[in-house]
């Protein structure tokens, strides 16, 4: 008998796929990629674990499930529910294809209020077509008896029962294993980070969701100067090098001129030359208000050069988007 895990990399699933080899099932484990998170928890998982890990890139069908995600969003710009759909569709694809008999997810009724709900499961369980071959090891009696259970392939008396946002029970599994290599429950989506889901929303606002505006929103100080133009105010020497490696043509890159500070990128109308420049020069390290600003457009046209006053921290606090420093 084989089951694949859904293996983030998290304590649930690594305990979940435990007792599922507890119980002599071969376990595989499939995590999922995105301009969101990696599969750096889940490689170091499934070494522990001495199982195969395959890696289901979801990039672009997540970006197209952002625009109009149909169960909303989490408290960020994080679509988990329907996530959470799409990812059990593409492991039970994955599923036929190696074999394997039943899926196996780390999901606790009650963890987390919105995606792990009881109505989010039955959700998750109807929308994929899957439901009746997902095993929830770590909260399988709150809930109807599965697929694998009925056909006693797994045995449901060696499953748990586990509910609620504690993770108590979990912490002490995990010693009980002897498991210490574990992260903390954070969650590793950048979508559930308050700055960057602000980012991710302003984008949707304006259909402007593709995969070169999802990376520079990981970097810089974002400001919106007007509807279709944004200035992204890089923080280090290199997100300087990053932003210049992202700029498409149209693009305008703006520093100040003498004095150690930050490339800007300014992404929409031209007229706002001044205003980028204003901000940029706060940045830098000149001592002086009035400085002076080079700038040219991408591709590289020709430098030009504007003298502006340093933009005040207020104005820039009510242009900036998603906050951060």
């Amino acid at each position: 008998m084989k089951a694949l895990s859904l293996l983030s990399g998290g304590l649930d699933s690594i305990l979940a796929t435990k007792l599922l080899q507890l119980q002599g099932i071969e376990m595989e484990g499939v995590c999922f990629v995105s301009p969101f998170f990696d599969r750096k928890k889940a490689i170091r998982a499934a070494e522990n674990l001495k199982i195969l890990l395959h890696t289901v890139d979801i990039g672009e069908d997540l970006l197209s499930l952002l625009l109009s995600p149909p169960h909303g969003f989490g408290k960020g710009a994080n679509p988990c529910v329907d996530c959470h759909i799409l990812m059990v569709k593409k492991a039970a694809r994955l599923m036929r294809k190696i074999g394997a008999q039943f899926l196996v997810s780390g999901e606790v009724l009650g963890e987390r209020p919105k995606s792990q709900s009881r109505w989010a499961l039955n959700v998750i369980n109807e929308e994929s077509g899957w439901g009746d071959y997902l095993l929830r090891p770590l909260t399988s009696k709150n809930l109807p008896p599965t697929f694998p259970e009925k056909k006693g392939w797994v045995k449901r008396d060696k499953l748990l029962g586990i509910k609620g946002r504690s993770r108590e029970i979990q912490l002490r599994m995990a010693e009980s294993f002897g498991i210490s290599d574990f992260p903390t429950p954070a969650g590793g989506c950048l979508l559930t980070d308050p700055v960057f889901s602000k980012r991710v929303k302003d984008l949707l606002a304006r259909g402007k969701l593709n995969l070169n505006e999802i990376e520079l929103l990981k970097m810089g100080r974002h400001f919106r100067l007007e509807n279709t133009t944004k200035l992204i105010v890089a923080r280090n020497k290199e997100e300087n090098r990053k932003i210049l490696e992202l700029a498409t043509p149209g693009d305008f890159f703006l520093e100040v001129v003498d004095f150690p500070g930050p490339v800007g990128l300014l992404r929409g109308e031209p007229h706002l030359i001044l205003k980028a420049a204003a901000a940029v020069s706060r940045y830098s390290d000149a001592p002086q208000t009035r400085v002076k600003v080079k700038y040219y457009q991408f591709p590289h046209t020709g430098e030009k050069y504007v003298e502006v006053n340093r933009a005040e921290d207020e104005e820039l606090e009510a242009l900036r988007i998603g906050g951060g420093q």
